[in-house]
């Protein structure tokens, strides 16, 4: 008896690729350091709560925030950077680390024009030349 297992199977769906996910490895996560907030529902939708983090590594479909305090954190919620003016981004948590840092991933691309005003309001050293563009 021949006990093969089966081949693959192409499929259709198998020639579709993904712009999110199968070619996010090449937008590599830079060191930032950012105040943010992170705002989300609780207890169902009664009221939204909102907590202090920092940004400390983004990319433009996914960041490293740090926690400052111990809570529950939920799968879905909303960013800001506050210093930046830019608000709501919604995210999807992907991975809590023990060291307090948490990786999530946003529901849309941020815009290069975003991430240079995160990148100018930024306090990491490597971002202390960076300029706001205001012409946009």
């Amino acid at each position: 008896m021949n006990a093969q297992a089966p081949a693959f199977r192409r499929t259709y769906m198998s020639k579709e690729e993904s712009f999110m996910y199968d070619r996010e490895g090449r937008f590599p996560l830079v060191e930032t350091m950012n105040a943010a907030r992170i705002e989300f529902t609780e207890k169902a939708v009664k009221h939204m709560a909102s907590r202090r983090c920092d940004l400390v590594r983004i990319s433009p479909m996914a960041a490293v925030l740090a926690i400052n305090t111990a809570f529950a954190i939920p799968r879905s919620f909303y960013l800001d950077v506050p210093d930046a003016r830019i608000s709501r981004i919604g995210c999807v948590l992907m991975k809590v680390n023990p060291d307090n840092t948490i990786e999530a991933r946003f529901l849309r691309a941020i815009t290069d024009r975003d991430l240079n005003r995160i990148y100018a309001f930024s306090s990491h050293p490597s971002h202390r030349d960076v300029l706001l563009d205001i012409r946009r």
